[in-house]
């Protein structure tokens, strides 16, 4: 049994199911990634897009096996399964599909620190943004510590998820960007398989593709250390200018939205990166290729 296994039930997270004949047809035609390519225990991560390109909710979508009765479960933010039962219901038209919040009786709880195990408990899956990040098991959440029991791993607060996926960069929307008003690559949706450029059209295609092509994105999240926490909210200033906005932080680790050419520029200048009075490090995540303020080139 491994000692490193932790799990954590997330609850801030909720639970949408899409069912019914159109259903993947449907999604396709609106999610940001290929939900063709979304199978029993495989999933995507996506989200849907204001027709200006934005965020409105952004979610790993799986599917449950025909023996379990099928369908595709959405595991997006609690705070947004009403909105995006709503915003689903509206594209609708005459699609044969059902929509529904099941974020009373189903919740999330993500498993990390080894090998993904399967679960025999709910609907598992490895989460397809980053593989550091471990796997999923959507579940009733009275199970989830039996369910973490059941894999060997330390069942945790959700503060210790949270400092896992800080301490590896990965943005959570409504903490480190805003819905509504980000882009998918500000948000680093195509850094962590979050958009299919290949695909067809859906909702706010035409600016994603735009922005891939003439690399337009200017602010992304990310990955920031410090001595004190600044607190999430506050501006983020180079001199006197603002350079971006303070996001999630734990323990000297921590999530900003900047605009990297300002950035860059106060770098080569030796001016600071403050917020709240607090200096910024910047701190590269491996698995970023965008240009990244100081290098000499970008990555290939």
């Amino acid at each position: 049994m491994s000692t490193h296994m932790q799990a954590a039930l997330l609850p801030e997270r909720g639970v949408v199911k899409v069912a019914g004949d159109d259903a993947r047809h449907f999604l396709n035609g609106l999610a940001t990634n290929d939900i063709g390519k979304v199978a029993p225990g495989t999933a995507r991560f996506a989200a849907l897009l204001t027709p200006q390109g934005k965020i409105v909710v952004d979610f790993i979508v799986t599917e449950a096996p025909a023996e379990d009765g099928g369908g595709f479960f959405l595991d997006c933010p609690r705070a947004l399964a009403p909105a995006l039962v709503e915003k689903l219901k509206f594209y609708k038209l005459r699609a044969k599909i059902i929509v529904e919040d099941l974020s009373n009786a189903l919740g999330v709880m993500a498993v990390w620190g080894s090998e993904p195990a399967a679960s025999d408990y709910g609907l598992s899956f490895t989460d397809p943004r980053l593989p550091a990040l471990g796997s999923r098991v959507i579940l009733p959440p009275p199970q989830a510590a039996e369910a973490a029991a059941d894999l060997g791993a330390a069942f945790v607060e959700p503060e210790v998820y949270d400092a896992h996926r800080i301490a590896l960069g990965v943005p959570r929307g409504g903490n480190d960007f805003i819905y509504g008003d980000t882009f998918p690559h500000e948000a680093n949706m195509d850094q962590l398989g979050g958009v299919d450029f290949d695909k067809g059209c859906y909702v706010g295609q035409e600016v994603v593709s735009r922005v891939e092509h003439r690399h337009t994105a200017r602010s992304r999240v990310v990955p920031v250390e410090f001595e004190n926490a600044p607190l999430a909210g506050l501006p983020v200033t180079a001199g006197e200018k603002p350079v971006g906005t303070m996001g999630s932080s734990n323990t000297g680790r921590g999530l900003a939205m900047l605009r990297l050419d300002r950035v860059a520029e106060a770098m080569a200048a030796g001016t600071p990166v403050i917020s709240g009075g607090v200096e910024l490090h910047l701190s590269k995540p491996d698995w970023a290729t965008f240009p990244w303020p100081g290098d000499t080139k970008a990555a290939s």
